[in-house]
């Protein structure tokens, strides 16, 4: 084979390469990007999941102040009865 036979084979071969290369990269290409992007329903469901979270985390804050409560009220309680020397009733009809 002489030079130019190598040229030419050498630029139809580049040639085919290119016509078939670019569109099978395009293909590719765009279905990663498809692959990428949430489907329609995720980002609604991603938002109704962090809305219940902060729903679980203020109802949890409220719990504990409801339980600090109870035990400063039980505190004072317990104080109030020493003070007075009266004891609590016993369950079970004990006098």
């Amino acid at each position: 084979m002489t030079e130019d036979m190598f040229a030419i084979a050498g630029f139809f071969t580049t040639a085919i390469l290119l016509g078939l290369g670019i569109p099978l990269i395009r293909i590719w290409g765009r279905r990663k990007e498809r692959e990428a992007v949430l489907p329609p329903g995720e980002a609604e469901r991603d938002a109704r999941l962090a809305r219940i979270e902060h729903a679980v985390e203020a109802m949890a804050v409220e719990v504990e102040r409801i339980s600090e409560g109870q035990r400063f009220v039980t505190k004072l309680l317990a104080g109030r009865a020493e003070e007075t020397g009266v004891l609590p009733r016993q369950a079970g009809g004990e006098r």
